[in-house]
């Protein structure tokens, strides 16, 4: 594998791993879900079968394929629901971060092993037991570093608190050059419209100065418009509550002008268009029942902004 290297979320993708359906198994029970969107379609009935979300992970996949990035997919562990790689690992620059995440999903990182076994162990790094941080709560954007977290005393007892104030300390120690700046998350464990999971559930950049926000996500005001003032009030789409729920800001680049969207996102994709974007639209509600989307899904471990198309 080349050099690993990652400093924004837009830079043309060169190389990335892809979550896995193909194993999930069964719907797990309720007291086995990790977030409130999960319990609400398990109680409902209407949690995603496995065959559609295989089928919209390869729709995904083909897209990938299709503009010639390089994709690792996880081996398969049976009964194991390996869709969200996102969670388990970032990279920042050239170094590849193992996350601590919930102690049972543990497995999914010994399913990219052999990914991870193909990088210099020098530029892997294993995070201290009380560093908690999920890659969704973790997005690179040239000199800063955006980091999703919840300031609460009650952090262990919330569920869908998944990155504590230890990872924002330590991710400043780690990188005295770049600005690192958190933001407070609104959590919730039971309704799904209030819970902004991880940072890119309410936030992401799109383009070079662009960005999808969700007001509703931040506790604080103040560091919502920090985002605001950083990208430019211009250059900002809002999205709804409804919206945010659906995932909107879940989106994934491509290359600054290629995105990939869900199909659905009707409002969103019309303004990215506006913007001289390319969407590549594909089905993935079944998956967004989940509370996680296209970002969820995928862990990139190269971005070139040299690289040509």
């Amino acid at each position: 594998m080349s050099k690993l290297f990652i400093s924004n979320e837009t830079d043309r993708l060169i190389s990335v791993i892809l979550g896995t359906a193909a194993s999930s198994g069964k719907a797990p029970r309720i007291d086995e879900a990790y977030d409130p969107k999960s319990i609400e379609h398990l109680k409902a009935g209407t949690y995603p079968k496995v065959v559609d979300m295989v089928n919209e992970m390869e729709a995904f996949n083909r897209v990938l394929q299709k503009h010639n990035v390089q994709v690792f997919r996880p081996n398969a562990i049976e009964d194991c629901n390996q869709i969200f790689t996102r969670d388990i690992g970032f990279v920042i620059d050239d170094l590849f971060f193992i996350s601590n995440i919930l102690p049972n999903r543990e497995k999914e990182i010994d399913a990219i092993q052999y990914i991870i076994d193909k990088i210099d162990p020098k530029y892997v790094i294993r995070l201290p037991e009380d560093v908690h941080v999920e890659g969704g709560d973790v997005m690179i954007h040239n000199e800063y570093i955006f980091i999703g977290t919840y300031k609460g005393d009650d952090y262990p007892n919330i569920i869908t608190a998944r990155t504590n104030m230890e990872a924002v300390k330590y991710l400043k120690n780690k990188f005295p050059n770049k600005i690192v700046k958190e933001f407070d998350l609104n959590k919730s464990a039971t309704e799904p419209r209030d819970n902004a999971l991880h940072l890119d559930c309410c936030f992401q950049p799109v383009s070079t100065n662009k960005a999808i926000i969700y007001k509703g996500g931040f506790k604080e005001e103040s560091e919502y418009q920090f985002l605001v003032n950083l990208f430019g009030k211009e250059n900002i789409f809002e999205i709804t509550r409804d919206e945010m729920y659906h995932m909107n800001s879940n989106v994934f680049s491509i290359a600054p002008n290629i995105v990939v969207s869900e199909q659905n996102f009707t409002r969103l994709n019309t303004w990215l268009r506006e913007q001289g974007i390319t969407v590549e639209e594909i089905p993935y509600a079944e998956i967004s029942k989940q509370e996680g989307l296209l970002r969820c899904s995928t862990l990139p471990l190269i971005r070139r902004a040299d690289f040509k198309i």
